[in-house]
């Protein structure tokens, strides 16, 4: 497929991967074989991202919900996930790799493995790949409140010192911007307990394509969508186009 250009890139690109198991379903597939098939998925829709110049590519790989899924299928996808670290995609992109998520209920072989990788790309200063594992918004917001409830208890702050940045600074996305561009593949329309608080004023695309057939193609679709709408933060119309005339 020709390599497309484009403009105005979003920044931070987060995506629920939705639909490997359907996908493997409908074609009379083992639902871990979907998980398989969007493995790839992962590596091409990464490499295109950070050719294009994404900083930040974050993506829902393991909620804390999914849990409670079948005890082979959750073993299936740990042993992708280790899979998944052997790939050239970090070295030849010059991708850094970071997780987000409750570590602890990891397996210890997943857990001294994201360890590793983040140590090994932590020098990579192109794109970084977020995972979002054993995440879930509702499980960061409440340890957020928690980590901040003991803060004040330590006298490390001020109960009027509290702010929005106060809580963006301790959730486990502190260390990057919020996404510009939420994606979810597989058809479904809702968020999903994804990035709760730092999606409040990203632009939302939402497809019918499964993960595993999520392609390059379609993540153009998706950032010629997030071009055509107007950012506007809660101002009028009028108030961004004078202040884009003023930046230029």
């Amino acid at each position: 497929m020709m390599k497309k250009e484009l403009n105005n890139i979003p920044q931070h690109i987060a995506i629920i991967m939705d639909g490997n198991g359907r996908w493997a379903t409908e074609r009379g597939m083992d639902r871990t074989l979907g998980h398989k098939a969007g493995l790839d998925t992962v590596k091409k829709i990464a490499a295109e991202s950070a050719r294009l110049g994404v900083k930040y590519l974050t993506l829902y790989t393991f909620s804390t919900e999914n849990w409670n899924r079948p005890a082979y299928e959750i073993e299936a996808l740990m042993g992708l996930v280790l899979g998944f670290f052997e790939m050239e995609l970090f070295s030849d992109n010059n991708i850094r790799f970071r997780l987000i998520g409750d570590l602890e209920r990891l397996p210890k072989s997943v857990q001294d493995k994201i360890h590793y990788m983040e140590d090994l790309t932590a020098a990579n200063d192109g794109m970084t790949l977020v995972v979002a594992m054993s995440y879930s918004s509702k499980w960061e917001l409440t340890k957020a409140v928690c980590d901040i409830a003991a803060d004040v208890k330590e006298g490390k702050i001020r109960l009027s010192e509290i702010s929005e940045d106060t809580i963006s600074q301790h959730l486990c996305t502190y260390f990057m911007p919020d996404p510009d561009l939420l994606i979810r593949t597989g058809g479904e329309v809702r968020i999903s307990n994804y990035l709760l608080w730092q999606i409040a004023y990203a632009e939302l695309y939402f497809c019918d394509t499964y993960w595993p057939d999520f392609d390059e193609e379609q993540l153009h679709k998706a950032i010629e969508s997030y071009r055509s709408r107007q950012r506007r933060y809660g101002k009028t119309e009028a108030q961004v186009e004078n202040e884009a005339e003023v930046s230029e």
